[in-house]
């Protein structure tokens, strides 16, 4: 290794596709980003394109690259991660439609599609010992779902396919040409039961997919890889021409977007929460031994450090349920106009205007002693496994100024930290002894949301040194398959540093949340109960 050495993480989320070099000791060199395009339909169906990521991807890579000098021969190996939707891949490579459009650019089923609710229930209703292994329930956002959706409903692509993939696998696969599947994401998303190095042949046949089965689950993943591991012989020809690389330049086996920011945040199995925000978020704790938490998703084996489990949390709407509340309030577009004379973001200057009206961060919670928002509008991922859940709102009045949006932002910002403390409650009842949270994500740069979280959880809050922990937990795996590092516990204690620290205020501040939180639940249950009364009629 020489201090000219460049390692590439390829980040590919919801809303767009980045790259960012980073050197030996995990500093950021370059980044470059690329919108993606999405597609929605009525029936919950949301899709994109693996032709249109790949492009995305490819721009952003040369722009990074260009930025920190131009010469691909410094970059010593590359990771990907991406969220974990389903890509269709027929013969020849070519892409097939997953969807009623009968487009075949749309084939890939994005992960926050609930277009598999029903098949979800069914395979719910099977009690497989499997589900034990995602939280006693699957989630629609899972593969397997929406598998017997694509089977009973696209019957061409689902016998057509010559291969399923998880987006970050599709990449690696488009990368190298290696079929090869991360445990990562087969484990965490397809049911692979990776402390026993297998697939489930039972669930398959049991659920309605023992096609797989029988094909000795060819199209889905047979031979998979441990997270970092290189995959194939790295760059083809073909991969490295379309990136600006050298060919040959070695390919990590990939992470869910989320697990690659625990990956950049967490140092090793302790008593860390890394919770990723976007427009979900995603709560992980990695532990020694395996844990069974209702509602949680896992235990999972080596799915995010080598030989240690992880329990996977996390909130369905994060910041697209907080753009949508702030965006449906009638003070918005004066809001926007304002935050457009500032030259910021609409959410940054709701935060200032916030810290003004209560006269510091920390007493800005209190703008929403009065209103309470749950914010599981795209469901309740984590701890109540109930992907029919809606976002509720108690509290509003006719008030539409500046104040009363500014209130609104508050109380989404507490609804979201107390669907995290729900969360850290459930996995603590279960013996997991969480002391901080570990943050990352876009949201994770208000100064004011960390504070409420840390107030509202009663827990530490850290905010790793890297303000791009996603792109260095991916630019890791490259780091481990160049053989620069022996596995991602080295890599991370060389390249992940933590920053600053904020410590739970406790007294009348923990008094409040405590309040507020217990109001949030109350409207969680009557949410439950309202749908439960409507369902009878």
């Amino acid at each position: 290794m020489t201090a000219s050495d460049l390692f590439l993480g390829i980040d590919v989320g919801t809303g767009s596709a980045r790259a960012g070099l980073f050197d030996e000791a995990g500093r950021l060199v370059a980044t470059a980003k690329r919108p993606i395009r999405m597609w929605r339909e009525p029936g919950e169906i949301v899709e994109q394109s693996s032709a249109d990521i790949w492009r995305a991807i490819c721009e952003s890579v040369r722009e990074a690259l260009g930025a920190a000098g131009g010469d691909p021969a410094r970059v010593r190996g590359i990771g990907f991660d991406a969220t974990c939707s389903l890509v269709a891949v027929g013969p020849g490579a070519r892409p097939l439609a997953v969807g009623p459009s009968n487009d075949p650019q749309r084939d890939i089923v994005v992960w926050m599609d609930h277009r598999a609710l029903v098949q979800t229930e069914r395979i719910n209703a099977t009690g497989h010992p499997v589900l034990a292994y995602v939280g006693g329930r699957i989630s629609p956002e899972m593969e397997t779902p929406k598998l017997l959706w694509l089977k009973e409903n696209k019957p061409d692509t689902f016998h057509g396919a010559e291969h399923f993939f998880d987006l970050a696998d599709y990449l690696t696969w488009r990368a190298t040409g290696s079929a090869a599947r991360s445990v990562c994401t087969i484990t965490c998303k397809w049911t692979y039961l990776a402390h026993e190095r297998r697939w489930d042949e039972d669930y398959f046949r049991t659920i309605g997919l023992g096609e797989f089965a029988d094909e000795g689950f060819r199209r889905i993943g047979r031979q998979v890889l441990d997270i970092g591991e290189p995959v194939g012989a790295g760059l083809t020809a073909e991969a490295a021409a379309d990136l600006g690389l050298k060919s040959g330049t070695p390919v990590g086996a990939a992470l869910i977007d989320a697990h690659a920011g625990g990956v950049g945040t967490v140092s090793g199995v302790g008593r860390d929460l890394a919770l990723i925000m976007g427009t979900s978020a995603c709560a992980m704790a990695v532990t020694a031994e395996a844990a069974f938490v209702e509602g949680v998703w896992g235990p999972y084996f080596g799915a995010m450090l080598p030989g240690a489990w992880l329990l996977e949390g996390g909130q369905s709407g994060y910041g697209a349920a907080l753009d949508h509340l702030v965006g449906s309030h009638p003070g918005f577009a004066a809001a926007r106009e304002a935050a457009e004379r500032e030259g910021r973001g609409v959410l940054d200057h709701l935060e200032a205007r916030a810290v003004a009206l209560a006269g510091s961060v920390e007493a800005a919670a209190r703008l929403a002693a009065t209103l309470h928002v749950v914010p599981d509008h795209l469901g309740n991922r984590s701890p109540h496994a109930d992907p029919h859940a809606t976002g509720t709102v108690s509290g509003l009045t006719l008030a539409a100024d500046e104040d009363a949006i500014v209130r609104l932002f508050v109380a989404a910002l507490c609804g979201l930290c107390y669907g995290t403390r729900d969360i850290v409650e459930a996995m603590r009842a279960k013996g997991v002894p969480l002391e901080r949270i570990v943050v990352s994500g876009g949201a994770s740069r208000s100064p004011l949301l960390r504070r409420i979280l840390a107030d509202a959880t009663r827990t530490t809050v850290v905010l790793p040194e890297t303000a791009e922990p996603v792109l260095l937990g991916s630019a890791m795996l490259g780091v481990v398959a160049s053989g620069a590092a022996p596995d991602l516990a080295a890599a991370a204690t060389r390249m992940c540093r933590a920053g600053e620290t904020i410590e739970p205020a406790g007294g009348a501040v923990a008094a409040f949340h405590d309040a507020k939180f217990e109001a949030y639940r109350t409207l969680q249950a009557a949410e439950r109960r309202v749908r439960e009364v409507m369902g009878t009629v």
